[in-house]
């Protein structure tokens, strides 16, 4: 259908190849065969009227929408949905519905929550804007409502408009895939019980699931702070929502936990990237390093080549000489002939002894050299062992062992006796030695927790590795590479006082951090 040149407004077809994930848990089916939904470039000043029909996965489920562009950057959309089931209808990771506005390039702008409560079907509306001109809508069930990106369980999308009003229409082809992440796949990841989705506010399903989403991206690793700052939000909404305390004070608290979660995984996410970074450079570094040893030994060996090539060009040289002086006098001197060749062999023989002496000096040139470097190498190691235990000595008793130096740190830099959580007073003397430790690559730091005897030993030995592990993990985020460093928890063993008395007990609560220096390091690896 053709329009006048006026009309700058048109609507495209998207087609939409919408791949959704099937789990074996889910009980409806629904093939991954595309679809073709309708992206929209809305004129301004204009109401656009839509209607949505369900996908197979929900096929009854319906909707519709007005669409309003009332500038450049902001298109407003009302949204209306019937009979909208419980989101674990769809899957145990699903807690809610997420309204998504899809453009022709493939960017996804979340544009809200589709909120539903208790267990009847109700009508659903979402009042929302958004800076796009052209785009489809969509509706994905969610783990949260603060997802990044669309999962692959479409449940809802838009029909073409009946009435399209002046503008052009044209097909285009865009691509939409939706979110490909293995949590989705994993077998491991933790459901959401129907048990749960009955009595338990939906926010506070979504925040259970955004602290497994951080976990899941490995933020007990890479984002421990924000994560714990998650977790202790989540706590505070499961305590309020235990309490009974008003609806709105819960919602609050568990979207807050939310957010806190999503904040965690995107700075596991930062961190990981990060650290892969710096390993791919070490790695160039490496290969850099090795070919500039490859270069200088094939150096040498170009300039001993040339030496003996000039040397082998003068004999051949002196013997050619000889050879003529020879031939003048051959018909008179042919006993002299005879002499010289066998002084051209003794020549020749010489010139062999002396390629020989020469190797054997720059052997023990070579030999000399490496020498007076390993000496140089070993003192520049003792003066930074002595000047990093006078820097140790700042945080705690230092002594020197014949596994290197070892710093014993005071019991108060955990909360309690039975816990492996390190006290807010920890910070002032974690930091400082983090970033003395930083300073030092060469070194390796070891890091064994102890305990007292009371208690099952298998709870101690637990309690001490958490404990090794945490102080690890605060130094790694300090700036330390976590390839330097080794942490074990001992439990009871290793005793240096007597467990009888509180005294005793309370010195054989230790944590000791041993410095280990390269020396002692290679020696270990060679062995």
């Amino acid at each position: 259908m053709q329009r006048s040149s006026s009309h700058l407004r048109f609507f495209a077809l998207l087609s939409v190849a919408s791949l959704l994930l099937i789990s074996p848990s889910f009980t409806h089916a629904q093939t991954d065969a595309p679809r073709e939904t309708v992206a929209i470039t809305y004129p301004l000043e204009q109401t656009v009227n839509l209607r949505f029909r369900g996908t197979t996965r929900l096929p009854r489920l319906s909707g519709e929408a007005k669409v309003k562009r009332s500038g450049r950057r902001n298109t407003h959309v009302e949204l209306s949905v019937h009979n909208l089931p419980r989101a674990n209808e769809l899957g145990g990771v699903y807690t809610t519905y997420v309204l998504w506005a899809i453009s022709p390039e493939g960017h996804a702008d979340n544009l809200g929550e589709i909120k539903r409560s208790g267990s009847q079907f109700i009508d659903s509306k979402l009042d929302v804007t958004t800076p796009l001109q052209t785009f489809a809508l969509i509706v994905t069930a969610e783990p949260h409502f603060m997802v990044r990106g669309p999962s692959r369980m479409v449940v809802l999308e838009n029909l073409p408009p009946t009435r399209p009003g002046d503008a052009d229409v044209a097909t285009v082809s865009v691509r939409y895939i939706g979110n490909t992440s293995d949590y989705f796949n994993d077998p491991r990841v933790p459901q959401v019980a129907d048990a749960d989705y009955l009595r338990t506010p939906v926010s506070l399903l979504g925040a259970r699931q955004a602290i497994n989403l951080a976990r899941y991206a490995s933020a007990d690793r890479d984002a421990p702070n924000e994560l714990k700052q998650a977790t202790d939000q989540l706590a505070a909404a499961e305590n309020a929502w235990r309490l009974k305390q008003q609806d709105e004070e819960v919602d609050a608290l568990a979207r807050q936990a939310i957010s806190l979660g999503e904040r965690a995984e995107e700075v596991a996410e930062e961190h990981k990237a990060a650290r892969l970074r710096r390993e791919e450079i070490a790695r160039r570094d490496r290969a850099i390093q090795e070919a500039e040893r490859n270069a200088d030994s094939a150096s040498q060996e170009v300039t001993q080549l040339k030496d003996a090539l000039e040397r082998e060009t003068h004999a051949r040289e002196l013997s050619e000489r000889d050879l003529a002086n020879a031939n003048q006098t051959i018909r008179d001197q042919r006993t002299e002939i005879a002499q010289l060749r066998e002084e051209l062999q003794n020549v020749r023989a010489d010139s062999e002894d002396a390629k020989v002496r020469l190797a054997r000096i720059e052997g023990e040139r070579a030999a000399e050299q490496a020498r007076i470097a390993a000496e140089q190498k070993a003192a520049q190691q003792r003066e930074a062992a002595n000047a990093l235990r006078q820097n140790l000595a700042r945080f705690g008793t230092v002594r020197e062992t014949n596994r290197g130096l070892v710093i014993t740190l005071p019991e108060s830099m955990w909360t309690s006796a039975r816990v492996a959580e390190l006290s807010p007073k920890a910070a002032a003397t974690l930091e400082p030695l983090a970033a003395l430790l930083a300073n030092n690559p060469d070194f390796q730091v070891i890091i064994e927790a102890y305990t007292d005897s009371r208690g099952d030993e298998a709870s101690l030995r637990k309690l001490t590795q958490d404990r090794a592990d945490a102080l690890a993990g605060r130094l790694v985020t300090a700036g330390v590479d976590n390839a330097r460093i080794q942490s074990s928890g001992l439990g009871p063993d290793n005793p240096i006082a007597p467990n009888s008395t509180p005294s005793g007990r309370l010195r054989n609560r230790r944590t000791e951090i041993i410095i280990v220096p390269p020396t002692q390091t290679s020696a270990a690896s060679r062995q």
